[in-house]
């Protein structure tokens, strides 16, 4: 299941190889599937690993229910990015895109449905694709990394339809404005900047290292992570972790972290973060830091929520109804409110931690 062990590897060695494979790995992206029943982990080795989070997080677990279905070689380089659709299972390495039906990777078929490359400057470029966003309205898949540029692909022809162009550095994240529709993206060059896809261009450049009280000139401007929530948009990276609002283009919460964060998402009332460091934050809007849930990866470059509603068959922990009526479910007590509903977390090892609640990490699934 492991990337094949070269020739040269005598057989009573490949049990050794494997397992520094395993010391020296790196996850680097995560993709639950349509149906909420798996998750997708993609490695530095260029290798995705499918697991059963509903065999996983059953009262039959064994062991080998927290190892990959299946395990396949989908690129030569790193997974940098994955995303899924209600039927595709789309991957980023270096230069290319990929994209996998999932029905057939749960056959365990693993051959590639069509692949694609962004028109880069010179057939010499190979710039890594450091981020994948769906725009589920337009129909379209983004794409940013090495070459500083936005790619927009049609899913419908395949076909690359306009280039968004203004970073001056490599692209590391992006995160969908969907009513807009809108794009941010945060790169190497300390700017998060503000596309609208219908006009094609950039309508607001925020540089966040030029604000005095973000800045961190010994950890760099790069810009790591970032989510939205509608006027309101969250970035970290070099500077600190910091809560916008997008229209007046003002730092609002100063979150108290020095570690640069990889990793941040919004989830009801709180902010989730992970980078530098094994634990998972969970900050307050007002730049509390509610908890720091420690997982078993030094580091952590992916956070994943998995808000999938349970099968009715599925009657494990359910939560209370915390916020009275119409306010949304969320996690309570000691039981996540539906069995498929979790965080993972993964980095640099070949562990993805299962939060089944946000207050502890309940066990790892394990390439």
């Amino acid at each position: 299941m492991e990337r094949a062990v070269p020739y040269t590897v005598p057989l009573g060695q490949r049990e050794v190889f494997q397992a520094l494979q395993r010391l020296h790995m790196t996850i680097f992206s995560q993709s639950v599937s349509p149906c909420g029943k798996f998750l997708a982990s993609g490695n530095n080795y260029g290798q995705i690993a499918i697991f059963s989070l509903s065999a996983a997080l059953s009262s039959e677990a064994k062991e080998e229910s927290k190892k990959p279905i299946v395990t396949f070689q989908a690129h030569d380089g790193p997974v940098y990015s994955m995303v899924s659709t209600d039927r595709h299972l789309f991957s980023a390495g270096d230069g290319e895109v990929k994209a996998w039906l999932w029905v057939e990777i749960l056959k365990k078929g693993c051959k590639e449905l069509w692949r694609r490359q962004p028109p880069y400057r010179t057939s010499l470029e190979v710039p890594e694709i450091n981020a994948l966003l769906l725009v589920p309205k337009e129909n379209s898949l983004i794409l940013a990394g090495g070459d500083c540029q936005l790619h927009t692909m049609d899913l419908e022809t395949g076909t690359f339809t306009q280039a968004l162009r203004g970073h001056t550095d490599y692209i590391h994240c992006l995160a969908l404005r969907e009513r807009n529709p809108e794009v941010l993206s945060g790169g190497e060059d300390g700017a998060v900047r503000l596309w609208d896809l219908r006009m094609a261009k950039e309508v607001q450049t925020i540089e966040v290292y030029k604000h005095e009280e973000c800045s961190r000139p010994h950890n760099g401007r790069w810009i790591g992570c970032l989510a939205t929530d509608s006027d309101w948009m969250v970035c970290g990276g070099g500077p600190a972790l910091t809560l916008w609002h997008l229209r007046s283009s003002t730092p609002t919460t100063i979150f108290p972290m020095w570690a640069p964060q990889k990793h941040v998402t919004f989830y009801q009332d709180l902010i989730l973060s992970a980078g530098q460091g094994p634990c998972v934050n969970q900050w307050q809007l007002s730049g509390e830091l509610k908890a720091q849930v420690p997982g078993s990866s030094p580091g952590l470059l992916s956070l994943s929520l998995n808000q999938q509603p349970a099968a009715p068959e599925c009657k494990v922990g359910l939560a209370r109804s915390c916020g009275g009526p119409g306010k949304p479910r969320v996690w309570a007590g000691s039981s996540l409110f539906s069995c498929l509903q979790v965080l993972t977390a993964a980095g640099s090892s070949c562990r993805v931690d299962v939060f089944t609640n946000l207050g502890y990490r309940a066990f790892s699934l394990s390439f």
